[in-house]
């Protein structure tokens, strides 16, 4: 289990469940369901993935992007010791159909280099704050891919909600 602060993935998977026995639904019923949009996309979302989130110390962030707009909540409802930003404002957009939710992460890269910046802050007293790697942070620039819990540590210390770096994507 994580330290307070971080993102929970087994309460996450805890969500899942009871909403997909609410719904009356197999986990493959679920995952059809949660995916739809990445689906779309040209992205199968795995019932690996889903299945399997609350055993793991890492998820991609855009298949946990998926599974929280599946149920109405923000990444901040997940935080152990509980949310650091109001939740009302931390609540995702809505993505049409034919869309998918993606984090946006050269926006946040571009917001940890400002506050690094105005704190006169290297990025290795950036990394040990926020708990992640130089090479971790650097990389959001590119555009790439990020994982929670990782993403919540940094936005957390950007002191911003989650969905502030998010956009909606055709891919």
């Amino acid at each position: 289990m994580g330290s307070s602060g971080d993102f929970s993935l087994e309460a996450l998977h805890t969500a899942v469940d009871a909403q997909r026995r609410a719904r009356g639904l197999t986990w493959a019923g679920a995952v059809r369901e949660i995916g739809r949009a990445s689906e779309r996309a040209g992205r199968r979302l795995s019932l690996s993935t889903v299945k399997g989130v609350g055993t793991r110390t890492v998820a991609e962030g855009d298949g946990v992007l998926q599974m929280l707009r599946w149920l109405n909540r923000a990444p901040e409802s997940f935080m152990l010791g509980g949310p650091r930003v109001d939740e009302a404002v931390a609540l995702l957009p809505h993505v049409p159909p034919d869309k998918v939710l993606r984090f946006d992460t050269r926006k946040m890269y571009a917001a940890l280099d400002a506050r690094r910046a105005e704190r006169d802050l290297t990025w290795l007293q950036v990394a040990k704050e926020t708990g992640s790697s130089v090479q971790g942070l650097t990389r959001l620039s590119k555009g790439g891919r990020t994982v929670f819990p990782a993403v919540i540590r940094i936005v957390g210390w950007l002191g911003e909600p989650a969905s502030r770096f998010t956009r909606v994507s055709d891919l």
